[in-house]
């Protein structure tokens, strides 16, 4: 059998996202088979919980329709300190002793809406000259990192109790959520520290894809998100067998009318690969842009389908 797909894990406290790629490749590792391929489309930090889409087999070959996606996140942050880390796990650089009231805050979270810049964290997978920044800042090396633009298109206060903020963050790839606490408690002249970090969704995918650990090994096939159903946004181009089996070896297909753009091209239930629709000199021309392997081999093992 070969799996090819996308498993929403509900990643435990404590788990690296390397890990959790691990911990799902042992699960669906078969004994004496070749190891399955596996990546994660977002990274999600040790403390962080929550959606961390993990990609199968030829799923891998579209991580950046979760990289580049809208997340969304739930957080809860401290005011009355700020660690080294930005997060609880790290060393208390500072204490503030001063409290402020529910409109103040909500005055400054009016200002971390929209378009903004963001400095993201010197502990951080970021490179910097080809070293990791958390890295070198566990050295002691010094870290300097470029203010980043992103996007808060939603930001909503869960809950408020000094000194505990409770956020709902929807926000652009590349934004860092303690980033976002620091900033919003240095606007208040306070801390930001981040104790509790979940990932809710990513790209639209809701709560309720999660999986645990826990099912994941008791019912690993049922995990599994089809990989036509990750590729959600793409209009369906549908080829015969003989225009399939040309598609699979590379080779431009003329079409008749469709429209232009990307599209994800199917034979039956098949799903063969992604392709760009382009208008031609007579007929719109479909031009391969990633062949699933998987595909390649069902149709090459089918002599019956090129008939």
């Amino acid at each position: 059998m070969i799996v090819s797909g996308v498993v929403f894990l509900d990643k435990p406290l404590g788990w690296t996202s390397r890990r959790a790629v691990n911990e799902v490749i042992r699960i669906f590792s078969i004994a004496g088979k070749k190891r399955i391929k596996a990546g994660h489309a977002g990274t999600l930090d040790p403390l962080a919980t929550g959606m961390l889409p993990i990609l199968l087999g030829d799923a891998t070959r579209f991580s950046e329709l979760g990289l580049n996606a809208e997340k969304r996140y739930t957080v809860t942050f401290d005011l009355s300190y700020q660690t080294d880390t930005l997060d609880c796990e790290g060393e208390v650089v500072s204490r503030f002793e001063h409290h402020i009231d529910r409109q103040a805050l909500m005055d400054v979270l009016l200002l971390f809406q929209g378009e903004l810049q963001q400095v993201p964290p010197i502990y951080s997978a970021i490179r910097v000259d080809g070293k990791r920044a958390h890295a070198m800042a566990r050295k002691g090396e010094e870290v300097t990192l470029k203010a980043r633009d992103i996007c808060i298109y939603r930001l909503d206060l869960m809950h408020f109790e000094f000194p505990y903020v409770s956020l709902d963050v929807s926000c652009s790839k590349g934004t860092y959520i303690r980033s976002l606490a620091r900033d919003i408690g240095e606007k208040l002249g306070m801390g930001g520290c981040v104790t509790a970090l979940r990932r809710t969704s990513t790209g639209g995918w809701s709560e309720s894809m999660l999986v645990s650990e826990e099912r994941l090994r008791e019912d690993k096939e049922q995990a599994v998100l089809p990989l036509r159903q990750w590729l959600r946004d793409f209009p369906s181009c549908e080829l015969n067998k003989d225009d399939a089996w040309r598609f699979l070896n590379g080779q431009r297909i003329q079409l008749e009318k469709k429209e232009e753009g990307s599209v994800a091209v199917v034979c039956g239930e098949l799903l063969l690969g992604t392709a760009e629709l382009k208008s031609g000199m007579r007929r719109m021309v479909l031009h391969p842009l990633r062949i699933l392997p998987s595909s390649q081999h069902i149709f090459t093992s089918k002599k019956d389908l090129k008939q």
